[in-house]
């Protein structure tokens, strides 16, 4: 059977084809961004807090950071909602020439881990952008719960550890992880692979 090409300009809803018809993504709106901004700080806070046991300094990312990602050339910000209530959200870039893609930040509200949400929502970005050759993500050294995320459910590779012996080369990027530790994953889409 054809593989079924999905049209699109980033402002459909989309719905992922696995019978999970409970989970779609929503474009975000300008006005949304606020509110988008706290959910993804919160969660990204409660995952510091659990590995450090303490509340970070400050807002992580930081509402400057976030401003950049959501108007970076590119990028696409989507609601992830479950029957139609706001419990995450993704925010992509999309290079529509070389169709080399990353993911920017992706969260799910901490109350809502463990459901399949995430899972849902990322097949959902993958049928959205069909063409993508590859994706490329990044999270940080004390995200144990993100690193299981990203290779046992949606298949990336780690292909890059940073540290103080290998430097992130954007470290601005990546502002309030702790020693500068994180991961570069990516996954070469299927289709494109030989």
């Amino acid at each position: 059977m054809a593989e079924k090409q999905i049209e699109t300009t980033g402002d459909e809803t989309m719905k992922p084809d696995d019978g999970d018809e409970r989970v779609i993504l929503k474009p975000a709106q300008e006005a949304d961004l606020t509110e988008f901004r706290i959910g993804l700080q919160n969660a990204f806070a409660a995952g510091f807090t659990a590995a450090f046991g303490t509340a970070p300094d400050g807002p992580i990312p930081s509402d400057e950071e976030l401003e950049g990602f959501f108007h970076a050339p590119g990028a696409v910000t989507y609601h992830v909602l479950l029957d139609g209530v706001r419990v995450g959200g993704v925010v992509l870039t999309i290079d529509s020439v070389t169709h080399r893609n990353s993911l920017d930040l992706f969260f799910v509200s901490p109350d809502q881990h463990g459901r399949g949400i995430g899972s849902s929502a990322w097949r959902a970005v993958e049928r959205m952008y069909p063409e993508t050759v590859a994706w490329e993500t990044h999270t940080p050294y004390f995200e144990k719960r993100n690193i299981h995320f990203y290779v046992n459910r949606c298949g990336f590779k780690i292909v890059e550890f940073y540290n103080a012996h290998h430097p992130d080369p954007h470290p601005e990027a990546r502002e309030g992880v702790p020693d500068g530790e994180s991961f570069r994953f990516e996954k070469i889409c299927s289709h494109t692979a030989g």
